[in-house]
């Protein structure tokens, strides 16, 4: 199954998630989509280019005639003969000349009047709109018109020149420019695409595929050091994600790290637990024997030398349900609280040479509804984190007392229990890490599993638990259970 699953691994990473090529990838998306944004750019501006270009053909034609009119005009009376007009008229391009001066119009040359022409335009009165329609028509759909054309002969004379000519020519020089328009596009779109081409991909697309690669190369083995991403210089975007996703790799072998430990640890209770607990029910056995020994002490000590047996067997049994999903449901009953706090105290056993005071606050009259041995184990897992911080704790005050004070309010349907100390209080860090396994440990040498599995504990009774500040030395938390709500038909029956 494991060998199916590492193949399936190494499938996902050379296939679905192989590093695309260049040409498939951003780099070649980027190309395509630099020439496709230059060409729209040229598109844009070719139409008002060829109409710039029409307008300057029909100018120079008519500056052309222009010329020539004047030679002619400067001839009269003479007639020209039928040759010079023709080697005119085909010199400038046209089919006829026209002179217009003083009111009056004078034929100057013609090949052959046409009854008719297909367009006028007056190349002095022309708006940039009308250019740029007029280019486009005689583009698309021109070519067999005859047009005819007129403007002055100087921008400040009053005499008008007037020419007819075919629009073919002027359509097969549009196209040639247009052809050359294109021509020019292609190769400043390719030059511009290879030029950014080059630039983006080597700040931004190479970045990228390395950081690509190195998350590919992580994957692969995420437990290997060396396949962390050395972190790169520099303020750019890139940059700083690349950082971060350094930080992020080591972080995640700490956790593969803490996971492996915890997974080793859970293998490793799982054995002691079991010779424990064999260890445990012997120990039960022998110790049902006292019962029936006639000795007063032993009389006293026998009920909770069993229940403590008891109590160490029903752990075991439970020692793994914190790295599970949750702890046993609690099964709640109201019972007084000083009981609770009474065997706690017994368990603890603080004889006068240890130096430490417990001190139990908690009124006789104050009922919990909880689950008496979930309580018993939050209280007495905080009161032995107190018990071991105050046996390491020496001060130069002479007066200072190492005491436990454990008290309790009720205040409606809430039960707050207090277990406060006047040991050397929380390290930093403690505080940082509080209530997590492993991790919150206030002394050397410690897991931290004693608040984390009390704060589960309390959160099963919708309650809650609280690391309280108060001005002296040492430790306070706070412990709050509130009573299950009691369903109507319930309370109507006791009353």
């Amino acid at each position: 199954m494991y060998d199916r699953q590492d193949s399936d691994l190494q499938a996902d990473l050379s296939g679905g998630y192989a590093m695309p090529s260049r040409i498939r990838g951003l780099s070649g998306k980027l190309l395509w989509l630099t020439i496709a944004f230059v060409m729209l750019a040229e598109i844009l501006i070719f139409a008002p280019s060829v109409a710039t270009m029409r307008q300057r053909w029909l100018q120079d034609r008519l500056n052309t005639a222009a010329a020539a009119s004047v030679v002619i005009d400067g001839l009269q009376p003479l007639q020209l003969p039928r040759g010079v007009q023709d080697l005119t008229l085909a010199t400038t391009g046209t089919k006829a000349i026209v002179l217009r001066k003083d009111g009056t119009s004078q034929l100057l040359a013609v090949t052959e009047m046409p009854s008719e022409v297909d367009a006028a335009f007056d190349l002095s009165d022309s708006s940039e709109f009308g250019s740029i329609r007029d280019a486009l028509y005689t583009l698309l759909f021109g070519g067999d018109r005859l047009l005819r054309v007129y403007g002055p002969i100087t921008e400040a004379s009053d005499v008008m020149v007037e020419i007819v000519i075919d629009e073919a020519p002027l359509r097969k020089a549009m196209l040639g420019y247009a052809r050359n328009i294109l021509v020019v596009s292609l190769i400043i779109s390719v030059i511009t695409a290879f030029l950014m081409f080059l630039a983006i991909n080597r700040v931004m697309i190479m970045p990228v595929r390395r950081l690509a690669r190195s998350m590919q190369f992580f994957a692969e083995n995420p437990e290997d050091p060396t396949r962390v991403l050395p972190p790169s210089e520099g303020n750019d975007e890139i940059a700083v994600a690349g950082r971060h996703l350094s930080r992020m790799q080591v972080q995640l072998q700490k956790t593969l790290r803490q996971q492996k430990t915890l997974a080793d640890l859970g293998l490793a209770v799982s054995k002691i637990n079991h010779d424990m607990r064999n260890i445990l029910a012997s120990a039960q056995l022998m110790s049902d024997r006292l019962v029936d020994v006639d000795d007063p002490l032993v009389k006293s000590f026998a009920p909770k030398l069993l229940r403590t047996i008891d109590r160490a067997v029903g752990y075991t049994s439970e020692v793994l349900s914190y790295g599970q999903t949750s702890e046993a449901e609690p099964r709640r009953r109201r019972f007084l609280l000083a009981e609770l706090c009474q065997e706690v105290r017994d368990l603890l056993h603080l004889s006068p040479e240890t130096g430490i005071e417990f001190v139990d606050s908690v009124g006789t009259d104050i009922e919990v509804d909880a689950d008496s041995e979930q309580l018993f184990r939050v209280v007495h897992n905080i009161c032995r984190n107190a018990v071991q911080a105050l046996a390491g704790f020496s001060t130069d005050d002479p007066d200072h007392v190492r005491r436990i004070t454990v008290s309790a309010q009720r205040t409606g349907s809430v039960v707050g229990i207090v277990i406060d100390d006047t040991g050397p209080g929380m390290p930093r860090k403690a505080r940082e890490n509080l209530f997590a396994a492993f991790r919150g440990s206030a002394r050397s040498g410690g897991t931290g599993l004693g608040l984390a599995i009390a704060r589960e504990l309390v959160i099963a009774h919708g309650g809650t638990i609280a690391l309280v500040e108060k001005p002296g030395p040492g430790t306070m938390f706070r412990v709050e259970i509130p009573d299950r709500p009691v369903a109507l038909d319930d309370w109507r029956a006791r009353a």
